[in-house]
């Protein structure tokens, strides 16, 4: 529990066996608000030598779902100073390298990741689920860092052109990134596109912050 815009924010932490410092990965639910889905890979992820650090950044504002635009748009500020404010708290973290902290987001979440990792030269790497990067923050964009793009072609939540609009910002600005697009694949993949999203995410998170 930390305090952000003088509301108590929960975060749930999990730790690899081994002595740290470890790598840090703060992860973002998406507009469900379905943190129960986090803990499968959070734990994957402390197994092989991740701190995780699972936001429950809808504590900000009182919300438990955020699937209407609206809502969205009125709040997006304030959950984006609450990851700014996680990071801070994730860095004093004794089991945590300060110096590899990378964001994971699904959806809504990984618009979150993509936004505050433009500003924010603490953030070191981004894997994205079926999320994109906000056209208002190109007016902002100060830096990004390495971003891991994975997204569905049959995705009718948010269109697949969000990924390759963020390839092609990622290509103009020079910075690295990898994309895996599935053909068959809808919004929030399931257990056959798990299997090579899974692995795929742990190598990029390995390459860039381990």
């Amino acid at each position: 529990m930390f305090e952000s815009g003088g509301k108590p924010i929960r975060i749930d932490t999990y730790l690899p066996d081994s002595a740290g410092p470890h790598p840090a990965v703060v992860a973002l639910y998406g507009s469900s608000g379905g943190v129960a889905g986090m803990s499968q890979p959070a734990t994957m992820l402390a197994t092989q030598g991740f701190a995780v650090f699972v936001l429950h950044y809808f504590d900000r504002t009182g919300t438990t779902q955020a699937t209407d635009r609206p809502t969205i748009m009125r709040n997006f500020p304030a959950w984006g100073k609450t990851v700014w404010d996680a990071i801070g708290e994730v860095e004093k973290h004794p089991s945590v390298d300060p110096k590899r902290i990378g964001l994971l987001g699904f959806s809504l979440g990984a618009y979150l990741a993509l936004s505050v990792a433009s500003v924010d030269p603490r953030v070191k790497a981004v894997v994205e689920f079926f999320g994109g990067f906000p056209k208002e923050m190109k007016l902002f964009m100060r830096r990004l860092c390495p971003v891991l793009i994975l997204h569905g072609e049959a995705d009718l939540t948010v269109p697949v052109q969000e990924a390759y609009d963020l390839q092609a910002l990622m290509e103009k600005k020079g910075i690295a990134y990898e994309i895996k697009i599935y053909p068959a694949a809808a919004h929030g993949f399931d257990s056959e596109t798990w299997k090579d999203a899974g692995p795929r995410s742990l190598q990029f998170l390995k390459k860039y912050l381990a």
